[in-house]
């Protein structure tokens, strides 16, 4: 299949592509910075320029897709939530969206499907309630920028043309999100639970999520709502104390909400709320996780990387 990728080179989106490269597929990146003279590598996917704003000469490359996902979107947690960072984080993930839907609607040869990434914080802060692709969207900033995301897809849905929307958990990797800054402070031996410790965090092996999304656009049957995690949330001060043995290292140095909200504002909501997601979509598919628990999870990822000094 030739697929697009709209985010392609961010943190999941070369997981994904390498993983469709892997099983045979064409793939294009559309990327905001694109390195001029880079040759081609039949192992690497194309990489075109776009703005994710206006219509161009991508949009005519790009014609004759079986497949178009949609990464892009600035990141959630890397500065505070002003309300011009708010506008930013809506309009960069709604814009492309529409962007892409004008495109795909003048081409002649359209796509079978159309994936793009949403996120659990549509269900706003839920406790210790279980949640899946049937509950209601919840409350705050997260739930209300779902549910503009995941709007602007459905507004590109015909009746020859699939839209899923994937719910992302925490993605869990090395070379990008959230673990990354997670582990920061286990390293110098000051890492703990995030109070009160008791909110849950569902979370996702980045390389069960690549082998979801193929799944997904393997699978013509699936329609609408996935969520995009494991089948085991955990706590946050489970999750701490399962990176802390990962690590090697002790996880006894609570975070209190107050400092988190002190230094980071509205964006603390993210770490001191929390929901527990369930993937029920993706089980009763018949889709299997190989990292099902946390500890497999993580274990694999720190045995892979030689990351830690002893």
């Amino acid at each position: 299949m030739k697929i697009v990728i709209a985010g392609g080179a961010g943190f999941v989106g070369q997981h994904v592509s390498q993983l469709l490269l892997h099983e045979g597929h064409s793939v294009i990146v559309l990327s905001r910075r694109v390195e001029k003279g880079t040759p081609a590598n039949p192992s690497q996917p194309r990489h075109i320029q776009w703005d994710g704003c206006t219509q161009g000469s991508w949009s005519k490359e790009c014609e004759g897709a079986d497949v178009v996902i949609n990464l892009s979107g600035a990141p959630i947690a890397d500065k505070r939530w002003t309300p011009n960072r708010k506008r930013e984080l809506i309009d960069s993930r709604v814009v492309s969206t529409h962007t892409l839907g004008e495109a795909i609607g003048g081409w002649e040869t359209k796509p079978h499907t159309f994936l793009t990434a949403s996120g659990i914080g549509y269900y706003g802060a839920q406790g210790a309630t279980i949640v899946d692709e049937t509950s209601p969207r919840g409350d705050g900033f997260l739930a209300d920028l779902c549910l503009e995301w995941e709007n602007a897809a459905q507004q590109i849905a015909t009746s020859d043309l699939r839209v899923l929307q994937v719910r992302f958990g925490m993605v869990l990797g090395l070379d990008g999100g959230a673990l990354p800054k997670m582990m920061f402070p286990f390293q110098w031996f000051l890492g703990g639970p995030i109070l009160p410790g008791s909110q849950f965090v569902s979370w996702i092996h980045q390389q069960d999520l690549a082998e979801l999304m193929l799944f997904l656009i393997s699978h013509p049957s699936i329609q609408g709502l996935v969520n995009a995690v494991a089948p085991n949330p955990t706590t946050m001060k489970d999750f701490c104390q399962a990176l802390g043995n990962a690590m090697k290292r002790p996880s006894w140095f609570p975070v209190p909400a107050f400092i988190l909200k002190t230094a980071l504002g509205e964006l603390a909501s993210m770490l001191t709320t929390g929901q527990r997601v369930e993937p029920q979509q993706a089980l009763q598919n018949g889709f299997s996780f190989a990292h099902p628990t946390l500890p497999v999870a993580l274990n694999e990822i720190f045995s892979n990387h030689s990351t830690m000094k002893e």
